[in-house]
C-alpha cells in the first residue's frame, strides 16, 4: 500500500515557449523515479521563456494538468514550477558569520543563517533572488571546505552563486498557476532542473557545460567539482531558426517548422543527397522548390551564432579548457540532426545529447527518452527532493486515500438509501394492512 510519507506523488510543471508539460510521479522502493502521468500541450502565451498572455497560458496549464491527471488517475492541486527567460542573471558573492562559541560544532542553523544574509543583498529595482547556491566554505582561514557541518571555528565564510530574476516574471507565473486552480509549492530555475535530469555525478565533478536549447531561449549551466559555477540565458532558441527558414525560403511559419523538424540538419556538409523539397504554393500559386543543402546552410548559420554565445559564456565563467565532461546538449533544439557534430567542430569541445532517463525506473514510457522532457523530469526530481527533505510540506491525498474516502462516501449514500427504502416499504405495508383490516371489519351494506 502506498504511503504519502514515504513516496509522495509530486507534480512538476514546465511552462516553456513551445510547450507546457506536466509530469506526475514519485520514487519507488528502489529510489528510482516512477512517472505516473504526463500531459503535454502546445504553448502560445509564452515568449522567450516569459509569460506574455495570461489567458492562453492558464488554458495551456489547465489542459496539461488534466492530461496528467487522466493518465495518473488522480487529481492534483499543488505543482512544482520552473522559471526561465532572458531576465535571469547570476552573480558571485561572499558571506561571513562570526560565531561567539567557536568550540561548538557548526550546525545547519549556522548554514541557514549565512544563506538568509545573502537574501538581504541590494539588487537592481524589480529583481528578486531565486536561488542562493553555496560554492565552498572557509572556517578560520581554512579554505576549500565543501561541508562544514560538525566542524568547529569562530569565523565561517562562504562563496555563493546567487541567481536573480524579475519579480514581475515570477508573479505572472504564480498568477497563471493560481488561475488554473493550482498552488505553487516552489519555483526552480529551469537550467538547474535540466541538469538534475541529464547530468551524471561524474560529469558534474569533472566539469561540464549543459546547453539547453528551448524554443525561445538557450540556457547554459556550468558545473565543476560537483558545484554550479555559472548560469546564463541566451535570448535565442529554436524559434529563431524557424524564423530564419521562413524568411530565407519565403514560406509560411508552419511550413518552416516542418522543414526544420523533418529535413533540417545543423551541418550542411553532412547533406549528401541534396534532395529537392517541394512545398505547395499559396492559394493556387506554383509550388516552391527548396534544396536540402540550402535549408541546412540556413540552419547551420543560426546554430553557429548560438554556439558563439555558448563559447563566450564558457570563457566568461573562467572554465575554458577545464571542462573534462565537455558539453551536454538537451532541450528540443538537441533533436536537430547532426547538432552534436557541429558543436564539436565549432567549439573544439566534445559533445553528447542529454536524455532524461538517468534516474527513471525500468519500464518508463518511451516518449520520456527525448531531450524535450529534460526540464520537466528535473523539476519532478527537485520537487520530490524538497518534499523528502521537509523544505516543502503539503497534504496532497494519495490515490489510495482518495479511493478510501470515495468508498466511505458511497457506503454512507447506500445506507441512507436503504433506510429510506425500508421506511417507505414499512409505511406501504402498514397502509395495506390497515385498509384490509378496515374492509373485513366494515359492516355489510344494508342494500345487499
Amino acid at each position: 500500500m502506498m504511503e504519502l510519507k514515504t513516496n509522495p506523488i509530486v507534480v512538476a510543471l514546465d511552462i516553456g515557449t513551445t510547450k507546457v508539460c506536466a509530469i506526475a510521479g514519485h520514487k519507488n522502493e528502489h529510489g528510482k523515479l516512477e512517472v505516473l502521468g504526463i500531459g503535454k500541450v502546445n504553448s502560445e502565451g509564452v515568449t522567450r521563456g516569459v509569460v506574455a498572455n495570461i489567458e492562453k497560458t492558464v488554458r495551456a496549464i489547465s489542459d496539461a494538468i488534466k492530461a496528467a491527471e487522466r493518465s495518473a488517475g488522480q487529481e492534483f492541486n499543488i505543482v512544482h514550477v520552473g522559471i526561465a527567460g532572458q531576465h535571469i542573471k547570476s552573480l558571485q558573492h561572499r558571506g561571513m558569520l562570526t560565531r561567539e562559541a567557536g568550540h561548538v560544532e557548526i550546525g545547519q542553523a549556522d548554514i541557514e543563517k549565512i544563506i538568509r544574509d545573502m537574501h538581504k543583498l541590494v539588487l537592481p529595482a524589480g529583481d528578486k533572488i531565486i536561488h542562493v547556491i553555496p560554492q565552498e566554505y572557509t572556517i578560520d582561514h581554512e579554505q576549500g571546505i565543501v561541508d562544514p557541518i560538525g566542524m568547529c571555528g569562530n569565523r565561517l565564510e562562504a562563496n555563493f552563486h546567487v541567481i536573480t530574476g524579475q519579480i514581475t516574471a515570477s508573479n505572472n507565473i504564480h498568477r497563471c498557476v493560481e488561475r488554473a486552480d493550482l498552488e505553487v509549492a516552489n519555483m526552480t530555475l529551469e537550467p538547474i532542473a535540466s541538469a538534475a535530469a541529464v547530468l551524471s555525478r561524474e560529469e558534474k565533478e569533472a566539469g561540464v557545460a549543459l546547453v539547453d536549447i528551448g524554443g525561445g531561449t538557450t540556457d547554459i549551466t556550468i558545473f565543476q567539482d560537483g558545484i554550479i559555477r555559472h548560469t546564463a540565458v541566451i535570448p535565442f532558441g529554436g524559434h529563431v531558426i524557424t524564423q530564419d527558414i521562413k524568411e530565407g525560403c519565403t514560406v509560411m511559419k508552419e511550413q518552416a517548422e516542418k522543414l526544420k523538424v523533418k529535413f533540417g540538419s545543423a551541418l550542411a556538409d553532412e547533406v549528401y543527397d541534396n534532395r529537392i523539397i517541394t512545398i505547395p504554393g499559396l492559394k493556387g500559386r506554383d509550388p516552391k522548390e527548396i534544396s536540402e543543402k540550402n535549408l541546412s546552410r540556413i540552419i547551420q548559420a543560426r546554430v553557429e551564432e548560438i554556439l558563439d554565445y555558448v563559447v563566450w559564456e564558457i570563457r566568461r565563467s573562467g572554465f575554458e579548457g577545464k571542462l573534462i565532461g565537455g558539453i551536454v546538449m538537451t532541450g528540443g533544439g538537441a533533436l536537430l540532426k547532426d547538432i552534436e557534430k557541429l558543436t564539436e567542430f565549432h567549439t573544439g569541445i566534445s559533445c553528447r545529447i542529454g536524455i532524461p532517463i538517468e534516474h527513471l525506473a525500468h519500464g518508463y514510457s518511451e516518449r520520456l527518452s527525448s531531450p524535450i522532457y529534460s526540464t520537466a523530469v528535473g523539476l519532478l526530481l527537485k520537487g520530490i527532493s524538497d518534499v523528502e527533505s521537509g523544505k516543502v510540506k503539503y497534504t496532497q491525498k494519495s490515490q489510495v486515500e482518495e479511493s478510501i474516502i470515495e468508498a466511505k462516501e458511497e457506503e454512507e449514500i447506500v445506507n441512507e438509501v436503504k433506510e429510506e427504502v425500508t421506511e417507505d416499504r414499512g409505511s406501504w405495508f402498514d397502509g395495506i394492512f390497515k385498509k384490509t383490516k378496515e374492509w373485513f371489519e366494515a359492516e355489510p351494506d344494508s342494500e345487499f
